[in-house]
């Protein structure tokens, strides 16, 4: 049996980031995954209360009451999208792990100086450092779960769709650097929300649209014939909704 090529993933997990892991394990054989811990939600409100202010991350808080009374009624078309697309939002049995606190440790720099990997694949992890970027010689490569620039950061999907601009439903495979999602693009998918997507559905049915991309995007890295781009699009980095907001695109837009 062939050895697998040399890639490594750092992710802290969640269906999405297993979807795609598992979608270049079904490609490129097994790999190992640097798992970090997630970030508290404690941390993350903080950060956002500093940079966003306490009125907007209160009003971000309160859209999470109306966000959940949408939950039950998704689970049923997330169990057809599973099913239908093979989706697997678990880590397999055989994966190989190593937890490590964050990315940015000394233990995440040290594991991947001595794997040694010609690409890193990455999925839902905080900020990666500056650090931890140069620590080994290989290209960082990130799935978005939106259309850069216009849509960075988190739910770009669910905006593109409040903002009246489906045709930026979709996904971006990019280059990481030292910004939200900033990196030049590889490739880019364009999808089509189905009437009962919602905001609990939009990333299961960009990650099922958008698994092509993402093993794309390493077989050039591996190949050495990566051709990263830029668009040109406004950019805009996004971070939950408002209560306002999502009351307003959802009772004049039907976007839930």
């Amino acid at each position: 049996m062939a050895t697998a090529p040399k890639i490594v993933a750092l992710t802290a997990g969640g269906p999405h980031a297993w979807i795609m892991i598992n979608t270049l394990r079904e490609r490129f054989g097994d790999f190992p995954v640097i798992r970090e811990e997630g970030e508290s939600q404690a941390t993350l409100w903080r950060r956002r209360r500093k940079l966003l202010g306490l009125l907007t991350v209160a009003s971000m808080q309160a859209a999470r009451i109306p966000i959940k009374l949408t939950r039950n009624g998704s689970q049923d078309t997330i169990a057809r999208l599973i099913a239908r697309e093979k989706l697997e939002p678990e880590p397999r049995t055989d994966t190989t792990l190593i937890d490590v606190p964050s990315v940015n440790s000394d233990q995440c720099r040290a594991t991947l100086k001595s794997l040694s990997p010609e690409a890193v694949f990455v999925v839902s992890t905080r900020m990666i450092s500056k650090k931890t970027l140069a620590s080994v010689n290989a290209p960082f490569i990130n799935y978005h779960s939106g259309i850069n620039p216009a849509y960075r950061g988190m739910f770009g999907g669910y905006f593109a769709l409040a903002n009246g601009e489906p045709e930026h439903f979709g996904a971006t495979v990019h280059l990481v650097d030292q910004g939200v999602d900033t990196g030049d693009i590889l490739y880019q998918s364009r999808l089509k929300a189905e009437a009962d997507d919602n905001f609990h559905t939009y990333l299961w049915r960009l990650a099922a649209g958008s698994r092509d991309i993402v093993v794309r995007a390493m077989e050039d890295a591996l190949n050495g014939t990566l051709r990263p781009q830029k668009l040109d699009l406004p950019s805009k980095q996004y971070f939950a909704p408002t209560l306002g907001g999502y009351l307003w695109s959802g009772l004049s837009r039907g976007v839930w």
